[in-house]
């Protein structure tokens, strides 16, 4: 039985306005399902690879990860033991953890763009993932009053670069409501169970004690897509995974995902990434090899 997903309740230690941890064994954090909470996210993972998904948006990162998550933007946590990953840390606060019309002062203008564009969910990568990320880890260094220095100082930094990736361009403005969370929180964890098989519609809304056509309304309402597209979306993300860190055949590669056709692989992985499994390969050893 699926795990049901739950508001995460997060309180910052006595005597600060904001969580931050960093975890050495990235399964301290563990966190395989759905949730959700008040609080904003900012997620270094240092090295390793793993897949997103946050919001609406599902996809793939290698050497590592600089994410920022709005206010409840239900998200999957990044890491486990497969991530191969040294470190990842964790900053966790209130939009108002600095005093309700803090970010509303002229000078903080530009941190306040920079939350609003969080609520879609941002990936930060080049110089910016690099610099702020080493910042991000040393916060847990810092007494109480640097950290805070600190940390404005890196959402500035955040602010201010042009080098990052709005991961759910068209926004996530659902409300979902605590009934749909334990659903979908039971269809995602199916999905990530069984993709590598075929899933019928029929089963899934068995699975969820739904007739088909209402649960295809339901999920499209809550999720902005199709459930053949997530589940095509899905095996993709993990067809990248495969192709950056396994030296498996494409061919391989396409029937351990769950498409039962090469050629239907080959078109939806370009049509998904803009490339295909041969390019996509190639390129990225390129950029690893020169690293």
């Amino acid at each position: 039985m699926a795990k049901k997903p739950r508001l995460e309740k997060i309180n910052p230690a006595f005597g600060t306005s904001f969580h931050v941890k960093r975890y050495a064994d990235p399964c301290r954090n563990k966190l395989p399902y759905w949730h959700i909470h008040p609080e904003m996210e900012i997620v270094y993972v240092n090295g390793g690879s793993g897949k997103r998904h946050i919001g609406n948006q599902m996809s793939y990162f290698n050497n590592g990860d600089l994410i920022f998550i709005g206010s409840n933007l239900p998200h999957f946590g990044f890491t486990d033991r497969l991530t191969a990953n040294s470190s990842e840390t964790i900053i966790q606060m209130r939009e108002d953890f600095l005093g309700e019309g803090f970010f509303e002062l002229p000078e903080m203008s530009v941190i306040k763009k920079l939350i609003q564009r969080s609520k879609s969910g941002l990936v930060f990568h080049g110089d910016t993932k690099e610099s702020a990320g080493s910042k991000i880890e040393n916060l847990v260094n810092l007494d109480p009053f640097n950290r805070i220095v600190s940390l404005l100082d890196i959402l500035k930094e955040l602010a201010v670069s042009e080098e990052y990736t709005v991961l759910n361009v068209d926004g996530y403005a659902l409300e979902i409501e605590p009934q749909d969370n334990d659903r979908i929180n039971s269809v995602y964890q199916y999905v990530r169970k069984n993709f590598q098989r075929p899933i019928s519609l029929e089963e899934i809304s068995d699975m969820v004690s739904m007739t088909v056509p209402a649960f295809c309304r339901y999920f499209k309402k809550i999720s902005g897509k199709t459930f053949t597209q997530f589940v095509n979306e899905y095996r993709l993300v993990h067809a990248s995974k495969l192709l950056s860190e396994s030296h498996t055949s494409i061919t391989e590669i396409s029937f351990e995902c769950g498409f039962n056709n090469f050629s239907h692989f080959n078109k939806q992985f370009k049509a998904f990434t803009g490339k295909s499994p041969s390019k996509y390969r190639s390129e990225l050893k390129k950029v690893l090899d020169a690293e």
